[in-house]
């Protein structure tokens, strides 16, 4: 587990560094997957309904609910990985 969290850190580290930002639905893929990793399950209230790109957020969090945090990691990383291609 401590090398797979290494690696997600360093993937979380690499995504900062990336040369053409990537389009909305793959940083909302990588924010849920982030927070899941790093946080586990969703928490807290859903923001309101105007605050369009939180409750964005909240919702592509929410649809990890249930998956290990160490399989969140694994895909964060993956994804990280093509994205560095």
């Amino acid at each position: 587990m401590a090398d797979i969290k290494a690696e997600f850190e360093q993937a979380a580290e690499a995504v900062k560094t990336l040369t053409q930002r990537p389009d909305n639905d793959v940083l909302l893929k990588l924010y849920a997957l982030y927070k899941q990793g790093s946080e586990g399950d969703v928490n807290g209230a859903k923001p309101g309904f105007f605050d369009f790109v939180g409750s964005a957020k909240y919702e592509a969090w929410e649809k990890l609910k249930g998956t290990k945090p160490e399989e969140a990691m694994k895909k964060y990383i993956a994804t990280v990985k093509s994205l560095m291609k």
